[in-house]
């Protein structure tokens, strides 16, 4: 039997659309909820980690960390496990990472004009012109920024990725529900022995992607009947070598007969293939409002293959913080406004778990003192020596990561 896909925007009548279906054909619901604890059961990741795969933001950290990347490659190992059962009803994000090439599933789409969705939310919500508005927008860009990192796509409602795009503000819950169901019983959607394939090549690529990216590595995969083609959109310093590595892990994946490697069309790009080392820092925030000093030491972490963002006050690293999680914070003490010694309080009363080096050219032994009671793993002068605050930034880097294993 078929399976189906519903993706809809907000104030469409997507949850209503859902349960009138169920009713109608017996199909188990699978939710974004269900395939995120999957992905967590596979992986050992935070739930709120993967789940923010789904955010419109990406973290300040990811480009050093991948670790958008390596949750998506997981959600996609849990949604090609799924497959393998047929009369399911998958609503929400999900839907979108099952390839388009696999026909014996419905992908069906619900819109509807703004004025609609306006008088909805206002309806079921009670919620005033200006603030729907405002909430449809950033909902509908969390979407858009969705599709886009799967399908390089900018309408997130394009007819090219659905079966079905049915519009709510013409169409009845039931209405909707009857064409979905309908459409269920065209030849198309027949499962195929060629479709099989495509479920088993899908299931191979997820498998494919969780190795490489265990191994540090960010790279597009794609399957045919146990060959298996990886396309690197970045540009490659020693290429050969990359692809002697990528080859040998995934060739000893079962299942896997031949693997070729290739250069994508992000080659062009001015960012570097950088693999993840799980040994070094890379989620530093260098928070100091020297502007000139904080930018050169991040560039010098970088010769060091230490990623890191930069805040140039307390108030910007507090909402640093909270947003995007470092785990070792490098920190000035004078700053104007919030300084060093309330941002590092703060920290370690949200979260104890980060590791705070305090870096000053002004403070005094009574401020040093203050700075470990409450927390500081190092207290460190101005001018820095930068061998030795890599060495502290690897044993915090350690410290962390080990606490992460009790």
């Amino acid at each position: 039997m078929s399976c189906i896909t519903i993706f809809s925007g907000d104030f469409c009548h997507g949850s209503s659309v859902v349960k009138e279906v169920l009713d109608r054909t017996g199909y188990k619901l699978i939710t974004d909820n269900t395939l995120i604890n999957e992905a967590c059961k596979l992986s050992g990741m935070n739930p709120a980690k993967i789940e923010s795969v789904f955010s419109a933001k990406t973290s300040i950290f990811n480009k050093f960390t991948h670790e958008k990347e390596h949750a998506t490659a997981y959600l996609r190992l849990a949604m090609a496990n799924m497959l393998s059962e047929h009369k399911q009803l998958f609503s929400g994000y999900m839907g979108h990472l099952v390839p388009r090439d696999i026909s014996h599933i419905l992908n069906v789409c619900l819109v509807a004009d703004i004025d609609y969705r306006l008088k909805v939310a206002n309806e079921e919500q009670g919620l005033e012109t200006k603030e729907a508005a405002k909430m449809i927008n950033q909902l509908d860009s969390e979407r858009a920024r969705w599709v886009h990192s799967l399908h390089n796509e900018e309408d997130p409602w394009s007819p090219s990725l659905y079966d079905m795009v049915i519009p709510m503000n013409k169409t009845t819950v039931k209405e909707a529900a009857v064409l979905i169901v309908e459409y269920l019983s065209k030849d198309i959607l027949k499962p195929t022995e060629s479709c099989q394939r495509r479920v088993a090549d899908f299931l191979l690529s997820a498998q494919v992607e969780v190795s490489l990216a265990r191994e540090g590595h960010s790279v597009q995969v794609m399957a045919n009947q146990g060959n298996i083609l990886l396309t690197i959109n970045k540009h490659v310093l020693m290429l050969s070598r990359l692809k002697e590595e990528l080859q040998a892990i995934t060739t000893q994946i079962p299942g896997v007969q031949s693997v070729e490697c290739r250069i994508g069309k992000g080659f062009h790009k001015s960012d570097i293939y950088r693999k993840f080392d799980f040994d070094i820092p890379s989620k530093v925030l260098l928070v100091d409002d020297e502007r000139e000093f904080v930018h050169t030491l991040s560039e010098r972490l970088a010769l060091r293959d230490m990623g890191s963002a930069v805040a140039e006050d307390g108030e910007s690293a507090l909402k640093l913080i909270a947003e995007d999680q470092p785990e070792v914070i490098v920190l000035d003490l004078k700053m104007p406004g919030i300084d060093g010694i309330e941002v590092l309080r703060r920290v370690k009363a949200s979260h104890p778990e980060v590791e705070v080096i305090v870096l000053t050219g002004h403070g005094s032994e009574a401020d040093r003192k203050t700075c470990m009671d409450l927390g500081a793993m190092a207290y460190m002068h101005k001018p820095v020596d930068i061998d030795k605050l890599s060495r502290i930034l690897e044993e915090a880097n350690r410290k962390v990561h080990e606490a992460k294993q009790q």
